[in-house]
């Protein structure tokens, strides 16, 4: 395999904890550390341990956003990728602008195998993937937690309701990864130095000659209803008593 291509989002930090704007046209992101989408990271480290295993040569990290977003494919190109492209786009665009100006750069860049979450943690649509093998016509297999390769087919492992299910697909072809994937490794100094040098392209949506999907459209954004204190109960008699006067029970 030449050449696998990785999809990352800029996202808000899973630690910190979100906050709703006050007109609730969506969340604070000013000021707030922001990093690579959990899911992403983990598609990054098995991309990274297929090239390491020789089983690929070059790995490309491609992403979607501001000018902003060139943190996270540096953070990306530290952990080990060769090589970044910026498609850059001030506002947020939908899974569908998303898939269609990935399949630009795949046509251009021709992997053998794209990689990315199975969802971002900001909006947990489980969609671009999804959209992305359809459009390129090539196979999919989603919700991975083990990803094995021989030659130019794959196998992998997904966990569903009734235990785990195996898929066997030729490439090229998409797979989008779960959390007991892997792992991330830990990013020093070193290598973050290093990814300074490293090529990181620049290019647009015009460029790539995709138009925007305006079908989505998010009309307000609330916090979650604050949870009210805990009540404590002597015995099981007062339990049931409490959850028939609140209705839970009849």
């Amino acid at each position: 395999m030449q050449k696998i291509m990785v999809c990352l989002k800029r996202v808000v930090d899973y630690n910190v904890r979100i906050r709703v704007r006050p007109d609730g046209s969506g969340v604070i992101t000013e000021g707030v550390k922001m990093s690579i989408n959990p899911f992403d990271e983990i598609a990054l480290e098995e991309a990274l341990r297929i090239r390491e295993r020789g089983e690929a040569k070059e790995v490309l990290v491609v992403s979607i956003g501001a000018s902003q977003t060139q943190q996270q494919l540096r953070t990306g190109l530290a952990m080990g990728a060769d090589r970044a492209i910026l498609v850059e786009e001030s506002d947020a665009v939908g899974p569908l602008t998303a898939a269609r100006a990935f399949l630009a750069l795949i046509e251009k860049e021709k992997p053998e195998l794209v990689i990315l979450g199975k969802q971002a943690i900001d909006d947990d649509n489980n969609q671009t993937g999804q959209m992305l093998a359809a459009l390129w016509d090539r196979p999919q297999a989603t919700f991975a937690s083990k990803l094995e390769l021989a030659g130019n087919q794959a196998t992998v492992t997904r966990e569903v309701d009734a235990g785990l299910e195996v898929i066997e697909f030729d490439l090229p072809a998409v797979v989008t990864t779960d959390l007991r994937l892997n792992e991330p490794r830990y990013v020093k100094l070193p290598e973050i130095m290093k990814a300074k040098r490293k090529p990181l392209d620049m290019t647009t949506l015009a460029d790539l000659g995709v138009e925007r999907a305006g079908s989505l459209r998010t009309l307000s954004c609330e916090a979650p209803t604050a949870r009210g204190k805990g009540v404590m109960v002597e015995n099981a008699q007062a339990l049931v008593k409490m959850l028939q006067q609140r209705g839970l029970l009849s």
